[in-house]
């Protein structure tokens, strides 16, 4: 087994720079991406999700945490789609996660997962995590690894 690379680490001040942070990411995502989100609640995972989505192609204005829907797709305007997905409110995260369907969305576009930590076990791979540290009252601290 191979153990996850930091690829890169990012300090952002505000939810402004979360979300510019999470464009620029959105900007290098292509069809079959996946990345895994990890950060307590508050965290800006939605900020990030935010700009991931309109880094992709999809309307920023679209993205709320789905928390009470366990899956979002936000359609990029060109026959992909980012694909947003809580699996907190998965009974059995792990038992659970292939019923979401993931390969299919996968091939249509970009997942983004937040409360990956969750299933780590059976995410797909390869993937990218995003760890997400509160490092003060609007600062954060995101650490991405790449996962084989």
């Amino acid at each position: 087994m191979t153990m996850p690379t930091i690829l890169k680490k990012f300090e952002t001040n505000s939810p402004e720079e979360t979300y510019a942070l999470g464009r620029r990411l959105g900007g290098e995502l292509a069809v079959g991406d996946c990345l895994a989100m990890t950060g307590d609640l508050g965290a800006g995972k939605t900020a990030l999700a935010r700009g991931l989505a309109e880094g992709f192609g999809a309307d920023p204005m679209l993205v709320s945490s789905p928390t009470y829907v366990l899956v979002q797709q936000y359609p990029a305007g060109d026959e992909r789609s980012l694909f947003h997905l809580d699996i907190h409110r998965l009974g059995a995260p792990e038992a659970e996660f292939d019923d979401l369907g993931v390969d299919e969305m996968l091939a249509e576009g970009a997942v983004v997962i937040e409360w990956a930590n969750l299933a780590t076990a059976v995410l797909p791979r390869p993937r990218k995590d995003i760890t997400i540290e509160i490092t003060g009252l609007t600062s954060r601290r995101f650490t991405i690894t790449a996962v084989e």
